[in-house]
């Protein structure tokens, strides 16, 4: 593994620090040595962290900054101001930023941690995230409102950021990952079955056998969605047979289904939903993706999303460079909502092997609704979905980013009174009712270029 020096983090970050804004004007930022000194300088801690292997960085240093408390790492001056504004158009920052930016945007952590859960994800518990209680605020996006201050200084100019369709300061991407259509009808029919009730369990196998599974309802997530002016991106799990550990993917055959699948979702977009093990399998994954592009006449899936969120750093990057995709949009944890990455733009993935940025986007993902209400995740009532939720949309909206939403089809079913479809729509009035920009994967990654 190459080392990685302080002229790849300071290329990495400023690579999506200067997306970040319209226009960028030409200004130097750097750390400053004996022959360079950049109008805007940022001290360089000396520390040898990114010479090893060590996941997790000493303790950060918590500073206030636009109101907000923040963690900084790499941070050996705190008790000197966190920005110097200097005369002759230069600035200095204090707090070694570009390391910080860098260690929470390339994945250090879970690229070195050894730490994985049953599904081979690394874990929210983990995380400098759940160690230091800021997973549902985008750091690194505050860590770039220093520098922005610092540039605006230097230049006697503002540094605006990008906006999205029709003039909109954020955005909303709203997905559904297709798992299941057929078995609604499995988890109350097998109550019925312990609880002896057996007119309840008879009901249950007739209305299965006899009438459509509430679960079947791709046309009707469609139009829900469009009833807000936005678009739906269907994320589609081509293997129907179990894992190898026993963990069911599709409860449908793909090749069955797809002509009427594809008639009820219209025009909207198509994700590919590689089936557990293909995050580290590439055969598998190249199956995967042949069989969903040769149902769709040749045409190629704009991006995708693993099955369980299923992400092994040191290995799924790579075995999706090749394959070229537009983006990716798994990272996000399933124990809670947030930012994996501290982002909340889409960002281009660290390579550890070159020292450069992927190839293909990541579109992080937010919000699941599994995580809202699961036995092992948050266990929300309905009522506290929203007002938790609402400081994270918030900050998203602060710093023009992308909320990605995942809403399962089955989670569309009025049964569901706990993360059903009374709960998406309370979301999607409150995203509307903020002006937000409706977008698709393929919307974010023509933005992005």
């Amino acid at each position: 593994m190459p080392a990685t020096t302080a002229e790849i983090r300071l290329h990495y970050v400023l690579l999506h620090f200067w997306q970040a804004y319209d226009a960028a004007p030409t200004v130097s930022v750097g750390y400053a040595d004996a022959d360079v000194q950049p109008q805007v300088e940022v001290a360089a801690e000396n520390h040898v962290f990114f010479q090893a292997a060590a996941p997790y960085p000493p303790e950060p240093v918590w500073r206030e900054w636009q109101g907000r408390k923040l963690p900084f790492f790499f941070d050996n001056q705190p008790a000197r101001p966190l920005l110097d504004l200097l005369p002759e158009g230069r600035a200095r920052i204090t707090a070694d930023i570009i390391s910080a930016a860098f260690y929470l945007l390339s994945g250090w952590q879970e690229f070195y941690a050894d730490e994985r859960d049953q599904h081979g994800r690394f874990p929210y518990s983990a995380s400098v995230q759940r160690r230091h209680d800021f997973v549902a605020v985008p750091v690194v996006n505050y860590y770039f409102d220093i520098l922005k201050t610092a540039v605006e200084h230097v230049t006697g100019q503002p540094l605006r950021p990008r906006r999205w369709a029709n003039g909109a300061s954020w955005a909303a991407f709203i997905t559904h990952d297709i798992d299941n259509l057929y078995s609604a009808w499995k988890a109350p029919a097998n109550a019925a079955l312990r609880q002896g009730k057996l007119l309840s369990f008879g009901w249950q196998l007739w209305q299965h056998f006899t009438q459509k599974d509430a679960w079947d309802n791709l046309a009707e997530v469609q139009q829900t969605v469009a009833e807000y002016g936005a678009k739906s991106t269907f994320f589609f799990l081509p293997e129907h047979r179990k894992a190898a550990n026993g963990t069911p993917n599709a409860d449908y055959d793909i090749r069955k289904e797809w002509a009427r699948m594809a008639t009820a979702i219209g025009n909207s977009e198509v994700g590919l939903h590689p089936s557990l093990g293909t995050a580290t399998h590439g055969g598998q994954l190249k199956q995967e993706e042949h069989r969903l592009q040769r149902l769709r006449n040749g045409v190629k899936a704009d991006g995708i999303r693993f099955h369980y969120l299923q992400w092994e750093p040191r290995i799924t990057p790579v075995l999706l460079t090749p394959l070229l995709y537009h983006y990716d949009s798994t990272l996000g944890f399933a124990e809670h909502f947030g930012f994996r990455n501290s982002y909340c733009l889409p960002f281009y993935p660290f390579n550890f092997q070159t020292g450069e940025a992927h190839n293909f986007l990541e579109i992080p993902l937010n919000v699941m609704d599994a995580t809202l209400h699961h036995p092992r995740y948050l266990q929300l009532e309905p009522a506290e979905i929203l007002p938790a939720l609402m400081p994270m949309f918030q900050e998203i909206e602060r710093f023009g980013g992308v909320c990605t939403v995942l809403w399962h089809n089955e989670n569309f079913d009025p049964a569901n009174t706990r993360n059903g479809p009374r709960e998406f729509r309370a979301i999607m009035e409150y995203l509307r009712s903020r002006s937000v920009a409706f977008v698709n994967g393929q919307d974010i990654c023509e933005w992005m270029w």
